[in-house]
């Protein structure tokens, strides 16, 4: 009796020293890696590698391994570099570095070539400094870029030209103005038509055309929020444009996209007094696009705080979703809902309307000073570098309930502190709503778990990222460096939030949506890499009560003045335990077709979309899974489910057995008295 007992002791002692043996963290044998950060919370995770004093002027996909790398800008302005994310070693590292000759004003990376690859347009101010002189380094098929041949593009006026596929061939051309035209009071707009043939020895890269936008045209501001992005609801880019009536206003016109009738004024009309940079989202997740900027009554060159600023939401008034599924959206012949079938209808008679006018529920204003009442003042210029970056109020999904959400820098004396504004529902009380609780969207400051922001006195940038494509709203601080902690400071998102997301990228076609082939060799790639400016997401989706809304992202809307804005569209579903009931994916290609719909696709993944030029020829998408963490759980958890089965019919299977034994050896030792 003792030595039974003794044996199951030292089994069972065996038994939980190997278990903890297996999940120490020391160990090689537990397959699974500990967490990287841990904490609900924001975690500040350091410099990720960009050391130096700099600062990060674009972002881009440059190796096509589908993970976001960065463009560095060193602090003579000149020196560029290319920092290659490391998903092993979770690391940014330096692959090329190029001096331009002149002090660089922005930098736009592009397929301009179309080769797959991200090319990069340098823009830089000239001698006589009263225009940008544009270079274009073509992407090196042997990874980097043709620093020996770069290409000369006509320059432009101060006021930064926008990447714009104007003819519907999927290429990039640029919209802007030329030192010559600006003069033109009626027609100042000029087109860098892409003409690039890679087939012709010394081949122009743009000609320079007048245009096809059909109305009269203004004088467009420096520096300005132009945008290429769809307004009117059809899925088809149009072009926003910032001007300057020369008396220090900035109204604004927008251009509805024709397609081959070329573009269309729809709308103009002021911006309010004081009014700084524009930013576009689909605020109330209605399925169309509004506009967000800042106003402020004066602006301090030597610091870049503004005073007396306002937040401005000036929402777009187009046809709403019909509230049944069953419903056609016409009745007695006129169009009063979209379908949720058919969302990419054109609305004709959209609108904003920014009168400042307590019944007009369209435009909302609130003051900075309602969200922060000790830190009034609002960073809207980045007087660090020569000349100011305007900085625009940062919106993106942080939270992943498919509201955006707000990031900027604020204010008070000598402190730049970034900060986290959540997109709230409106109640009595709540900043962006009414006395009464009434309006679309309210907004509340992050408070809980934000040490990694609240620590940064020096910021003079933010942006959104998602660092590691884990499928999260993560941020970028760049920083002055007075506080002595660098220039760049990562902040991992690390909230568990029971929420899903989507990411979504179109190309541009080329390879004509295949693989790529560098000239005289076998070697091939994917044009993963490509940004494309113009592609448009609208999606239904269905919460857990059953409410179906829509929702409206644009990709790459702006690349002006450090717009620092990701290739990829990201956009939070919310809380769903359904697939995306319909996703529409528009582009730019001028056929009857612009659009394609996809239906059921699983949230927390990428999709890719290849569109074709070609009428008639099917676009290709390709659907990528997030590996999450929970994976290697549900694979233990299979297994040792397997496992007990295994066990349960083994032990079935010997019970069967035996029972089979018995009754043989009972029939062998039965008398037939029958037979006797």
């Amino acid at each position: 009796m003792y030595s039974r007992h003794t044996k199951r002791r030292k089994v069972f002692l065996f038994v939980c020293l190997a278990a903890s043996w297996l999940v120490t963290p020391s160990t090689a044998i537990w397959p699974f890696p500990p967490k990287r950060f841990t904490g609900n919370s924001l975690i500040a995770a350091g410099s990720m590698g960009l050391n130096g004093d700099g600062r990060v002027v674009a972002f881009g996909d440059f190796n096509g391994d589908q993970f976001l790398d960065v463009l560095w800008l060193a602090a003579d302005q000149q020196t560029i570099s290319v920092h290659h994310w490391n998903h092993a070693d979770f690391i940014y590292e330096e692959s090329i570095s190029f001096r331009h000759p002149r002090r660089v004003d922005n930098v736009v990376p592009g397929d301009f070539t179309h080769s797959g690859k991200l090319d990069l347009l340098v823009m830089s101010r000239s001698q006589n400094r009263d225009q940008l002189d544009m270079t274009l380094y073509p992407a090196s098929f042997e990874g980097g870029f043709d620093f020996h041949n770069p290409i000369t593009v006509p320059p432009s006026t101060l006021s930064q030209p926008i990447p714009i596929d104007a003819d519907g061939d999927l290429k990039i051309d640029l919209l802007g103005m030329t030192p010559s035209s600006k003069g033109d009071s009626k027609a100042p707009l000029r087109l860098w038509q892409n003409v690039w043939n890679a087939s012709q020895p010394n081949s122009p890269m743009f000609d320079l055309v007048t245009p096809a936008f059909h109305g009269p045209q203004c004088t467009l501001a420096n520096p300005h929020s132009n945008a290429v992005v769809d307004l009117n609801g059809d899925c088809l880019a149009d072009v926003f444009l910032m001007c300057d009536d020369g008396k220090g206003g900035k109204p604004f016109q927008i251009w509805v996209n024709k397609k081959d009738d070329g573009f269309s004024l729809a709308h103009q009309g002021a911006l309010p007094s004081g009014v700084q940079t524009i930013s576009f989202a689909d605020v109330d997740r209605d399925g169309t696009i509004d506009m967000v900027f800042t106003t402020c009554s004066s602006v301090s060159s030597s610091t870049g705080l503004g005073s007396d600023c306002y937040i401005n939401i000036a929402y777009n008034e187009q046809l709403p979703l019909c509230s049944s599924s069953t419903d056609s959206g016409i009745k007695n012949g006129v169009r009063t809902c979209r379908p949720h079938d058919d969302l990419c209808t054109v609305d004709p008679n959209f609108k904003y309307d920014l009168t400042d006018d307590p019944t007009n529920d369209l435009f909302v204003r609130f003051p900075v000073s309602s969200l922060y009442p000790d830190s009034p003042s609002l960073l809207v210029q980045d007087v660090t570098h020569t000349p100011p970056i305007p900085l625009s109020l940062k919106l993106g999904d942080a939270n992943l309930d498919g509201f955006p959400d707000l990031l900027f820098i604020i204010g008070s004396g000598r402190d730049r502190t970034p900060s986290l504004v959540f997109s709230v529902p409106c109640a009595p009380g709540v900043v962006g709503c009414s006395s009464s609780g009434s309006g679309r969207r309210g907004w509340q400051v992050a408070k809980k778990n934000t040490d990694a922001l609240d620590a940064v006195r020096d910021a003079r940038s933010v942006s959104f990222l998602d660092l590691d494509e884990d499928g999260t709203m993560d941020i970028m601080v760049q920083r002055t460096g007075e506080a002595g902690r660098g220039h760049t400071l990562f902040v991992q998102n690390n909230f568990y939030y029971d929420a899903f997301f989507l990411k979504a990228i179109v190309l541009n076609g080329a390879c004509d949506n295949g693989w790529c082939y560098a000239p005289n060799s076998s070697e091939r790639y994917h044009p993963f890499g490509v940004s494309y400016s113009g592609a448009s997401y609208k999606y239904t989706v269905l919460d857990t009560s059953g409410h179906r809304s829509a929702a409206q992202v644009g990709q790459l809307p702006q690349t002006s003045y450090h717009a620092l804005q990701t290739p990829y569209s990201f956009f939070g579903l919310g809380r769903t335990n359904n697939y995306i009931e319909n996703l529409f994916v528009g582009s730019t290609v001028h056929a009857n077709e612009h659009y394609i719909k996809m239906e059921g696709v699983i949230p927390n993944s990428k999709v890719v979309i290849l569109p074709s030029t070609q009428e008639g020829v099917p676009w290709k998408r390709e659907l990528f899974l997030r590996p999450g963490e929970w994976i290697p759980w549900v694979t233990v958890t299979v297994v040792a489910g397997m496992g007990v089965l295994a066990i349960i019919v083994f032990v079935l299977h010997l019970n069967e057995k035996r029972e089979d034994e018995l009754e043989r050896r009972r029939a062998s030792h039965h008398i037939n008295f029958d037979a006797l």
